[in-house]
């Protein structure tokens, strides 16, 4: 069993990085093909709310899908599905193609999402011990990998439909060729149907998911404006600002699961959001720059590890319903990414940018406070002859 485990946590690691290399392609095209079709930003902003709506929509379908049919089926079929697509916004001509495209595109990215995410759970479930945190963390390396092919397509003068086609067009190989790795679907002694106590917790644990995505999505937005408009630093040197969270957030994903495994996910919780609240705290009141490296860095750090841990005790509250209870958590929680930027950028209106991140201040201490769902989840069954050889 030690081999086709390790290999189905192999598998999963390599569709984590698919679909944070797919949807970062689109990323770094956004410039290109936002001057190749003529709109303005405000109309883009309106396309990038199709593909949110596309993206929940295929949360929601593939979950279920997933509990249904298995992982070794909906995944790679969520991957191919998203690679294929990955070209139409390439091609789009006029805005309401690139709406069409953008919504179709999210929707397959929606569904590799989720399945990916519920397959974690069983991997998890399978190790005994968190992992899910690590899967998290390979996501950002396919942005990472996303920016360099970007960058190089650029550099040889490829246009967006050329670029996007060819990384498509790898995303399918690789979808199908990691398939086989997964974990079988197995007949499960639960019945798939859930509580009204276990339905409500995970309800409980979408509305944590949605503050802590809501913060996510306002620092990859304002963070970087943040030290331009606030702390009158230069261009450059506000660029830093996202990139200290981000690291910040990956070098805590990767650390998290040996965390979470020693101390527990409510104390990763609990603790990561209050570090959170006390970063955005600095960041909003601080005068300096330095002040404000450091709050970023600290808000990253404290976030990293709070959505592993929300979709795995999703995924271990009924691991019958782990696709559908995973597509609640992660549709909600995909709400508040979106909604974010928008939050924010409203209050401006009202108030500073800097004080307006005392919003999410108060997001993360609620989240703090409400950590103590986890403890009412199901206890995860180790299995130390797998934990040991995990590695």
């Amino acid at each position: 069993m030690e081999r086709p485990l390790r290999a189905a946590r192999a598998a999963t690691y390599v569709y984590f990085v698919l679909c944070g290399t797919l949807m970062g392609t689109w990323v770094v095209q956004i410039p290109a093909i936002e001057e190749r079709v003529g709109i303005s930003h405000a109309t883009l902003g309106g396309l990038l709310v199709v593909l949110g709506l596309g993206a929940f929509v295929g949360m929601q379908v593939a979950g279920p899908l997933t509990d249904r049919l298995g992982a070794r089926i909906v995944v790679p079929a969520g991957g191919v599905l998203c690679g294929a697509t990955l070209i139409l916004p390439g091609l789009a001509h006029d805005p309401w193609t690139l709406g069409g495209a953008l919504l179709v595109f999210g929707l397959c990215n929606g569904c590799l999402d989720v399945s990916m995410n519920a397959h974690a759970v069983h991997v998890e479930k399978a190790y005994g011990r968190p992992v899910m945190s690590g899967f998290h963390a390979t996501f950002s390396v396919g942005g990472v990998l996303a920016a360099l092919a970007g960058a190089g397509a650029a550099s040889a003068g490829l246009p967006p439909a050329a670029a996007m086609t060819a990384m498509g067009a790898a995303g399918v190989a690789i979808a199908l060729i990691a398939a086989r790795a997964l974990l079988p679907a197995a007949a499960s002694p639960e019945a798939p149907t859930e509580s009204g106590r276990a339905t409500g917790r995970v309800w409980l644990l979408a509305v944590l998911a949605l503050m802590v995505m809501l913060c996510e999505g306002a620092a990859n937005d304002w963070s970087a404006l943040h030290l331009k408009d606030v702390l009158g630093a230069s261009a450059g040197t506000a660029a830093f600002a996202y990139g200290t969270f981000a690291a910040a957030m990956t070098i805590g994903r990767l650390l998290a699961d040996r965390l979470s495994a020693r101390f527990g996910s409510l104390a990763i919780l609990r603790h990561g959001a209050a570090m959170a609240a006390v970063g955005i705290t600095l960041v909003a009141l601080g005068p300096w720059l330095w002040a404000a490296f450091t709050g970023w860095a600290l808000f990253g750090l404290g976030l990293s590890g709070c959505v592993p841990q929300l979709f795995s005790a999703a995924g271990h509250t009924a691991p019958a319903a782990a696709g559908a209870n995973v597509s609640r958590v992660a549709g909600l929680g995909y709400v508040g990414m979106l909604a974010g930027p928008a939050v924010i950028g409203w209050l401006t209106h009202l108030l500073a940018l800097n004080h307006t991140f005392i919003l999410l201040t108060l997001l993360c201490a609620t989240t703090a406070v409400g950590a103590g769902v986890l403890r009412t989840g199901p206890d995860r069954a180790r299995r130390p002859e797998m934990a040991a050889d995990s590695h």
